[in-house]
């Protein structure tokens, strides 16, 4: 016959065995498993009735008395297959808690959804390893900026971008704006917005955008600036354009957060228009950062304040 038996279980028969020979005691055999001696005494007797099977768990293939009730499995997933079919499970189980008042473990969840044919388990591609760039040490040492290109409202609306901007210390969402373009004048926009609400910053984090960095051959060599970088001069704020986008990896994988979690959050809320969104994106941002953000290495807030006449 044979018998299936996990790790633990293969080291306790062999502990057993040794007691059941005089080779061990049973004090120092319930030291050992992390059991009473009661217990142990137990397992031997077990082991000299039946053998080693006496040692095999008997909840084996028993369903656990703590299972969901077929009939709330059967809910929570007309639910998910009604509202948050496109979900993925953590994200789903938060939208049931908060919406439906429904508390399920992701895990869960996933396990179902898998059951179901709802959710399909994917191998992970090696990702190349790249050296990491450790956070800054202080709230507003730095922030990292982008653009975001995508079909923000699903067809509800035309394609659009969102502006964002992120805090390299606490990975902090610090201001999101949605525009028709990636342009000068948006950007200008969103930074007198950030200024007004948080300080200067020391430092933005970029691409090479033509929004922050001259990029004409005949041009390279010169020192001039476009305009968003003639106004971080004026502030004393450094623009700092990063030579790949691995570098500024922080806003890049927000950004693939946000084009999943933001746009559902859209859809539920039935916003459709890049106004709705501007207005209502205060309100994810809280949450956001609630959910993700992390403390800072430092205490300090390394915001400055507005000085320049042109800001006043």
């Amino acid at each position: 016959m044979l018998i299936t038996m996990s790790e633990n279980e293969l080291h306790r028969i062999g502990v057993i065995k040794e007691v059941c020979n005089k080779q061990l005691t049973q004090m120092a055999a319930a030291s050992n498993l992390g059991l009473t001696r009661r217990h142990i005494q137990r397992l031997v007797n077990q082991f000299r009735q039946d053998g080693d099977v006496g040692l095999v768990s008997k909840r084996r293939g028993v369903p656990s008395n703590r299972r969901f009730l077929p009939e709330f499995r059967e809910r929570v997933l007309t639910l998910v297959k009604q509202k948050y079919a496109d979900f993925k499970p953590t994200f789903a189980c938060e939208k049931l808690a908060e919406l439906h008042g429904i508390k399920l473990s992701s895990e869960t969840l996933r396990q179902w959804l898998i059951t179901e044919g709802l959710w399909r388990v994917r191998k992970r591609k090696q990702k190349k390893i790249y050296q990491p760039r450790y956070r800054r040490e202080c709230y507003g040492d730095l922030v990292q900026i982008d653009g975001s290109h995508h079909d923000w409202f699903e067809g509800r609306s035309a394609k659009c971008c969102l502006l964002v901007f992120i805090d390299d210390a606490t990975s902090s969402l610090m201001s999101l704006r949605f525009c028709e373009s990636e342009s000068s004048y948006d950007y200008m926009n969103i930074t007198r917005e950030y200024i007004d609400n948080y300080g200067k910053p020391t430092a933005f984090y970029s691409d090479k955008h033509s929004v922050f960095k001259v990029n004409s051959p005949s041009r390279k060599s010169s020192k001039q600036m476009t305009q968003y970088g003639r106004i971080l001069y004026e502030l004393n704020i450094e623009l700092i354009c990063a030579n790949s986008s691995q570098a500024k990896g922080r806003v890049e994988r927000a950004n693939r957060t946000l084009q999943d979690r933001l746009i559902k959050e859209m859809r539920l809320a039935g916003i459709n228009t890049i106004e709705e969104a501007n207005a209502w994106l205060p309100e994810f941002m809280a949450d956001f950062n609630r959910r993700f953000a992390c403390s800072a290495y430092s205490s300090q807030d390394a915001h400055r304040l507005v000085q320049n006449p042109l800001l006043n």
